[in-house]
């Protein structure tokens, strides 16, 4: 997916208030895969979306069916509803003193296009002297989306919101938070270029990503992970492969112990040869789509 929209788990942590949503559901038939293990081990795969601008109808009676074949819900952090502790994580995290001015962490040809971004934001340029340069990167990613999205329209938080459920995370706010704060400066460098980079068509890309998940069009889903931000070699690993590969294990981990999980997380993580399907697959796995 593009860079924005890849970063789109992080804006919802960082940026984005929930408010109520009162806008008639789109409907929605997202991708669902279904693993089966020799041993009757069995877990749902479902790709989520973080935010969007109106709520979707997506619980189908093939996802409701799922739900109430298991016993644990897995989503990438189980306190997602929880902003005031959000804000406090991502505070401790975000802020370092003496960061060099926000316009030097770009190429000179970029920093018009990052002082427009800057604007829109209702910002000035010394607001980012003690922003660390992921977290100026999603603030800004966000800005890029538009006002539209909401993360109260969100299919993680809407899950939580309502399930019976156990809940077990994957990765928890802080975790999530500090994959962007341990990455070496050159690279929050690179992600914060190719925000800007990407800026002009965040906001089509964005609806465009809405389609393709009510749809559960994995085929594009696929096509945008291989760009963007996802095109630089550091950026993939901590962001995309490394994460699948750890979530596949703690799938594998938790049908091993007799656990029955939905796991919920972002549809990009479900996409191509490096998605949980896939890799579960390549453990031995049983992996349908049935959605």
């Amino acid at each position: 997916m593009s860079s924005n929209r890849f970063v789109a788990t992080a804006c919802a942590l960082a940026l984005l208030v929930v408010q109520t949503a009162c806008a008639r559901p789109d409907p929605a038939n997202p991708a669902l895969w279904h693993v089966e293990g020799p041993k009757g081990q069995s877990a749902w795969l479902f790709g989520t979306i973080h935010a969007l601008s109106r709520p979707a109808a997506w619980r189908t009676p093939r996802v409701e069916q799922a739900l109430g074949k298991s016993d644990e819900l897995l989503v990438e952090i189980a306190d997602l509803n929880n902003d005031d502790a959000t804000r406090e994580i991502y505070d401790q995290l975000a802020h370092s003193p003496g960061q060099p001015p926000i316009e030097n962490r770009v190429r000179p040809d970029l920093r018009a296009s990052l002082m427009h971004l800057v604007d829109k934001a209702g910002l000035k340029p010394g607001s980012f002297a003690d922003t660390e340069t992921w977290a100026a990167a999603l603030m800004l990613s966000h800005v890029a989306q538009g006002p539209d999205e909401d993360a109260a329209n969100g299919v993680d938080r809407d899950l939580l919101k309502s399930t019976r459920l156990l809940v077990g995370e994957l990765e928890g706010t802080r975790k999530q938070l500090g994959l962007f704060d341990t990455l070496p400066e050159s690279a929050q460098r690179a992600m914060l270029e190719s925000v800007v980079t990407d800026a002009p068509h965040a906001l089509q890309e964005t609806q465009q990503l809405a389609r393709a998940w009510r749809q559960g069009d994995m085929g594009w889903i696929e096509r945008q992970t291989q760009g963007g931000m996802l095109a630089n070699p550091v950026l993939r690993n901590v962001l995309y492969v490394r994460r699948n590969l750890a979530w596949s294990e703690a799938i594998k981990q938790a049908m091993a112990q007799g656990r029955h999980p939905f796991v919920a997380v972002g549809a990009a993580h479900m996409a191509g040869a490096q998605g949980l399907p896939a890799l579960l697959a390549a453990k031995g796995y049983r992996v349908t789509r049935v959605e």
